[in-house]
């Protein structure tokens, strides 16, 4: 009695197609800012993307009041908080939507702010974000 499989043993064969992988956050960011990408799309890939938050003594979100609106700076890849951060600056990850869960009321935030494509999202689109994410997940 050999060690033959069950089944007959031939292995699955390779996908002729495999799945596209989604875009990466930065290339979203991009798209979003240069037209080609929907806010609907940003928003769903945004929600399941990391989120490099610079991170102080303290827990939780740093943040730049210097602006007209409070807004917390968060980045899309750790090449871009370091780059505005510095090689040796602390930092957190969480996903879009908890960026959405997590933010205090009447803050917005900007995305790569050392960026080419910076995106500033103020309080009131925040707010929008959430608004989309909660009817998109109950209806």
């Amino acid at each position: 009695m050999g060690g033959a499989p069950m089944g007959g043993g031939y292995p699955d064969p390779p996908a002729a197609y495999p799945e596209p992988s989604p875009p990466s956050l930065a290339d979203a960011v991009r798209a979003f800012t240069t037209g080609s990408m929907s806010a609907e799309d940003f928003q769903a890939i945004f929600a399941t993307s990391k989120v490099y938050c610079p991170r102080g003594e303290n827990p939780g979100f740093l943040a730049l009041h210097d602006t007209q609106q409070p807004v917390i700076p968060m980045f899309s890849s750790l090449k871009e908080l370091r780059r505005y951060a510095g090689k040796e600056s602390k930092y957190f990850v969480i996903t879009g939507a908890e960026v959405l869960d997590l933010l205090p009321t009447g803050y917005g935030f900007v995305l790569d702010i050392e960026g080419r494509h910076r995106m500033v999202f103020d309080a009131k689109a925040v707010e929008q974000m959430v608004d989309f994410t909660m009817r998109r997940m109950y209806g």
